[in-house]
């Protein structure tokens, strides 16, 4: 049997056309030609036109336009006609063919996600030890500090339980790491051969550097300021006669050095004027000083003037103590009138030093050490860290595959780790 060249050609480009030629395109060594029937035997006059397949009437006004394309056309069947500029598919496009058509087979992908969250089986979460290996863990609850009515009517206030014990703990475990606190401290920075009253200044100024910055940091800074002024260095005189841009650049490294500059010059002149060019020794007159709140003023009046009238609270003693359960606060000066409320106040001047130290070298903000604290290891400390949890993204992949004219769908699915958090003692039922 022989076709003509007018039918073979035509053939061609009835198969471009059709809808099923944006799947060929992928697939050359399958192809599948949706060409009308090859003429009988005993045809008599060669084929001229082409009726559309079932299926394919979304197509017609394409297929009616084959009166206008070329007969001496040629190009391969797997690229698109040149002269037509037939569109690309559409890639998120979900195409599904009729059933009966017996075409090609054809493969429609899509995906969905959702998250789990996965905790770690609290039965297998342990404390690695180096020197006593694997042990189990410890349950430690919160126990803060509890108002309690004595028999007279009076409101006592009861300290955490076993409180004595952290803080003895904290104080051995201190004595093994060095923390930048211990020789970068506000306390240490004010030099040793200048005035009491240059040194209570020296000490201010380290404090209002201190602020949202790192010790190292601002003992850097500090030792800019005593070094680059005009002799003796840092004074209240070199301060009110330097230049504020210079007094800036020299503060640059420290945080909100800007707004610190300000505060130091407005802070000299106050002390000028109303102090007789020393500091104020009372929490009042220290925390009138822009850019001084509590904290500043309690840590200064300790340092500077040995009096201790209250407790210096900086993010790291309030973010232990929450971390220990004694109390549930929520901004530092909270935390100031928890603590003082109970703590004896011979230890209000150590703590802030003991508990910065600690955050600094064990109980990290980030990544806390707990396979190192000795509270963990005793069962003392409710948030510290054995175990992680995952919270896991879920992908689903859904593929349908038409083949003849049948729909076989497969379902995969794929697990994604997208987070993990720490699991705390607390958290183990």
């Amino acid at each position: 049997m022989r076709t003509s060249r007018i039918s073979q050609e035509t053939s061609k480009i009835v198969q471009a056309l059709s809808p099923s030629t944006k799947l060929l395109s992928q697939r050359r060594t399958r192809s599948f030609a949706v060409s009308p029937a090859p003429p009988a035997a005993n045809a008599s006059s060669p084929i001229t036109t082409v009726k559309p397949s079932e299926g394919s009437s979304e197509h017609d006004a394409d297929s009616s336009s084959l009166s206008s394309v070329p007969s001496d056309i040629s190009f391969d069947i797997e690229d698109p006609p040149p002269s037509l500029h037939l569109p690309s598919p559409h890639p998120t496009r979900k195409r599904k063919r009729k059933a009966g058509t017996g075409g090609p087979s054809t493969t429609t992908i899509t995906s969905t996600s959702t998250s789990v969250t996965t905790p770690t089986s609290p039965r297998k979460l342990g404390i690695k030890d180096e020197d006593d290996g694997d042990r189990n863990v410890k349950k430690a609850r919160r126990r803060p500090a509890k108002k309690v009515v004595n028999e007279g009517g009076e409101v006592e206030i009861h300290p955490p339980a076993h409180w004595e014990e952290i803080y003895d703990a904290v104080r051995e475990m201190r004595k093994t790491a060095l923390a930048p606190v211990d020789t970068m401290g506000c306390e240490t920075l004010a030099e040793e051969h200048l005035t009491p009253k240059d040194k209570r200044f020296q000490t201010l100024i380290a404090l209002m550097l201190s602020s949202q910055t790192k010790d190292t940091t601002n003992a850097l800074a500090m030792r800019a300021l005593q070094t680059a002024l005009p002799s003796p260095g840092l004074t209240l005189a070199s301060i009110l006669a330097v230049d504020p841009a210079t007094l800036n650049q020299l503060i640059f490294p420290v945080g909100f050095h800007n707004n610190k500059t300000r505060y130091i010059k407005a802070t000299a002149l106050i002390l000028r004027d109303r102090f007789a060019g020393d500091i104020p020794d009372t929490i009042d007159g220290l925390m009138s000083l822009p850019g001084v709140g509590p904290k500043m003023a309690y840590l200064c009046l300790s340092a500077a003037w040995g009096r201790t009238e209250g407790i210096g609270v900086d993010v790291h003693v309030h973010r232990i103590t929450n971390l220990w359960g004694w109390h549930a606060t929520k901004t530092p000066e909270e935390t100031r009138a928890a603590l003082q409320a109970w703590l004896p106040r011979e230890r209000w001047h150590e703590i802030n030093k003991l508990l910065v130290g600690f955050g600094q070298t064990i109980c990290l903000p980030v990544g806390r050490r707990c396979g190192e604290c000795t509270l963990s290891a005793k069962g003392l400390c409710p948030s510290a860290v054995v175990g992680t949890k995952r919270a896991v993204k879920r992908v689903k992949r859904e593929e349908v595959v038409e083949e003849a004219g049948k729909v076989l769908k497969v379902e995969e699915e794929e697990v994604v780790v997208a987070k993990e958090e720490d699991v705390v003692v607390e958290d183990i039922n």
